[in-house]
């Protein structure tokens, strides 16, 4: 057997609490029930750093199957130093289809009965957060009624 590479560790990056509004559910399409769902704001701690989570992003939402939804997911966060953010988030969200029928009516469930795992992307014009542009980023997430939580780790 030849010798593998090292796994990538992970570094946290930050956590972030994305506010959302009403879903727009759109129905069924070829690619699965579709909704869309706004961003209408949220907190964002990082590792010595905070920003805020702007209004006018959206979740856009695929439920593809009983137990699976494909989410995409757009907006900009501000930093408290005033820097621009722009995330693009894609994530798989896989449960039970009675989880998944609960997690689409909007009702709490409980996390553990949940795989939420997601890729964001980060892009700045920022000179010192410009490192972001280059790396990848993996993470976990929750569905709450009215927030998305979110845990990002920086693949080193």
């Amino acid at each position: 057997m030849t010798e593998r590479n090292p796994a990538p560790a992970l570094d946290f990056f930050a956590q972030l609490r994305v506010q959302v509004g009403p879903v727009h559910e759109i129905g069924p399409t070829p690619a699965g029930n579709r909704r869309v769902i706004p961003i209408t704001g949220g907190t964002v701690q990082g590792d010595g750093w905070t920003a805020r989570v702007l209004p006018g992003g959206a979740d856009f939402q695929a439920i593809v199957t009983p137990s699976l939804a494909r989410l995409d997911a757009r907006y900009v966060l501000e930093t408290d130093g005033g820097d621009l953010i722009y995330v693009s988030n894609q994530a798989i969200r896989v449960a039970a289809p009675e989880v998944t029928a609960k997690l689409v009516r909007g009702e709490p469930v409980d996390p553990a009965l949940v795989y939420f795992r997601c890729v964001p992307a980060f892009e700045t014009s920022s000179a010192s957060l410009g490192w972001i542009n280059e790396r990848l980023f993996v993470g976990t997430g929750v569905r709450r009624p009215d927030r998305v939580e979110i845990d990002c780790f920086v693949l080193r």
